[in-house]
């Protein structure tokens, strides 16, 4: 086992960052280094805003966003179609999407995919909240925003299945997504092409 190289406080906060998406151990220690460095220009600065946001952030009990107030920004504001609902797997989709600025319209955080292999299953999505927006009128489209993976097909299928008995279009993402490609690493050209060039999913 490796020895420390710094007081347990750094080592802590090193260990902290590498459990962040994209961070590894040496990326960790750097952007540790970095903070420390910075401590007037960036670390206090980030401290004090990593603490009001895990104070202030929420997650919107009807979309499943992430915002400072619950209902979400987008779920209540006036200007947004209500007819289509697009569906995405996580809240950085749903962020990729905005950026397209393809669609001004409504959205559901699905928070993940069914994974048999992994024991995620319906309950542990927002699906069944997703039928009873369904369910309570008003919503003639439903976009199936997910990644092109079988996991996220899987996910499409079973969605399909569950709103049948509505009379809801359902559609997907066409062109422009690539067969094993996730939307959080799309250009927006890519996203608003592949949103108005979506077909019905069958």
């Amino acid at each position: 086992m490796p020895k420390p190289t710094a007081g347990p406080e750094i080592e802590r906060l090193i260990q902290l960052l590498a459990k962040v998406p994209g961070l590894g151990p040496r990326s960790a220690r750097r952007a540790a280094l970095h903070l420390i460095k910075k401590k007037e220009q960036l670390f206090f600065p980030l401290s004090a805003a990593m603490a009001e946001a895990a104070e202030k952030v929420k997650v919107c009990t009807r979309c499943g966003n992430v915002d400072t107030s619950d209902p979400c920004t987008i779920c209540t504001d006036p200007r947004r179609e209500d007819a289509t609902l697009i569906v995405v797997e996580d809240v950085s989709d749903l962020w990729a999407l905005e950026r397209a600025s393809a669609m001004n319209v409504r959205y559901h955080v699905l928070g993940g995919t069914l994974s048999p292999l992994d024991g995620v299953g319906p309950d542990d999505l927002n699906i069944r909240s997703l039928v009873s927006r369904v369910a309570e009128g008003g919503v003639s489209e439903i976009i199936l925003a997910v990644n092109a993976t079988v996991e996220g097909q899987t996910t499409a299928h079973y969605i399909t299945d569950q709103l049948s008995d509505f009379e809801v279009k359902v559609t997907r993402l066409a062109h422009g997504v690539p067969v094993g490609g996730e939307l959080d690493y799309l250009d927006e050209g890519t996203l608003a092409a592949a949103l108005k060039s979506r077909t019905a999913f069958d």
